[in-house]
């Protein structure tokens, strides 16, 4: 080879040498991948690692079942009893006994959160300052030692101590019969004044099926103008009388927030209870109608339409899903503590 030719090849290769190094230097640094996150897989609750502490007013042990002082509504009397005994005539009191088993144990594990939220938040029953809490329905949660099974007994046995938590603290595990296919917030749903919780959001919910009560499903309920007045009195309305009732705004879920009387916003919720929240069974509404003399209410499901469905935990667990499955449906990003052995 010439010399000149050997001099154009080293040429050529001190040039390619330079452009790679100058790109080299110029190509910016890429971050190291940060790991993922892994999501809590669907239908499994987390284990709460530092659980909730024991309200104040029970005066228990961490770690141990407390005892429990319940005034009850029937007789007056406040009756001491272990914790997970109430929970059981809680559980009787609030679903059917021959129902599939995961969702007797969802109502369970919500039972006894609710319990210890009340405590947490309330300190004792509005009846009796001695009592924790008391067998009325309209205060806390029915109850009914009666209806107690085996089934229940064991529900309650295998969730022991078991609650519901969400940033170390007891969720409020609202429930309800049935939503007529879809949940509320609680801002819609209770006319809740608080800030609505992150784990309470409207959900679909599978409970429309043939085997809900056919009063719970479609309902017609129509009250005299006395009845209305009565319930808008005990509301503090101020309204002493109205010549027409209409439909106000509707929520995320298709519930009416308020109703109209007149030019006058009214709660649709706080309207509900102090009407009858038995006969106008929820605020999922087709239509309302007043024709001078009777206010007629038309509508669907039965109860405020947050947190849990107890007929679609129903349908749920028919279907084979777990009590997990279930209550991370109705309760988003919620973990499990269990307060005692």
């Amino acid at each position: 080879m010439s010399l000149k030719r050997i001099v154009s090849c080293l040429l050529t290769v001190v040039i390619l040498c330079t452009i790679s190094i100058s790109c080299a230097k110029s190509k910016p640094q890429q971050p190291e991948e940060m790991p993922k996150k892994t999501a809590p897989e669907e239908g499994k609750l987390e284990k709460e690692t530092e659980k909730p502490a024991l309200p104040e007013k029970l005066q228990g042990k961490e770690g141990v079942e407390p005892s429990l002082k319940v005034y009850m509504q029937d007789t007056g009397v406040v009756e001491e009893m272990p914790f997970e005994e109430y929970i059981k005539g809680v559980v009787a009191g609030e679903i059917k006994n021959d129902w599939p088993f995961e969702a007797i144990k969802a109502q369970a594990i919500i039972a006894r959160t609710f319990v210890l939220d009340f405590i947490a938040t309330k300190g004792h029953s509005k009846h009796n300052k001695d009592a924790h809490i008391s067998t009325d329905i309209e205060e806390a949660q029915a109850w009914n030692r009666e209806e107690i099974n085996d089934a229940i007994k064991k529900a309650v046995d295998d969730t022991r101590g078991q609650v519901l938590t969400y940033n170390g603290k007891f969720t409020k595990t609202w429930f309800h019969s049935n939503a007529g296919g879809v949940t509320a917030d609680s801002k819609e749903g209770l006319n809740y004044k608080e800030e609505n919780p992150p784990y309470i959001v409207s959900v679909k919910s599978p409970d429309t099926g043939e085997e809900v009560p056919k009063e719970e499903r479609s309902w017609v309920a129509s009250f005299p103008k006395s009845k209305v007045l009565e319930a808008l009195n005990k509301m503090g309305s101020n309204i002493t009388d109205f010549s027409k009732v209409s439909m106000g705004n509707k929520g995320p879920s298709g519930r009416v927030v308020n109703l109209m009387f007149d030019d006058k916003e009214i709660s649709a919720p706080d309207f509900r209870v102090a009407l009858d929240s038995m006969v106008m069974k929820s605020t999922l509404l087709d239509s309302v109608e007043y024709d001078g003399e009777t206010l007629t209410i038309k509508g669907k499901g039965y109860g405020h339409g947050v947190g849990m469905s107890q007929w679609g935990a129903y349908y749920m667990a028919k279907e084979g899903k777990s009590t997990e499955e279930i209550l991370t449906h109705y309760f988003k990003g919620v973990k499990i503590a269990k307060m005692w052995k």
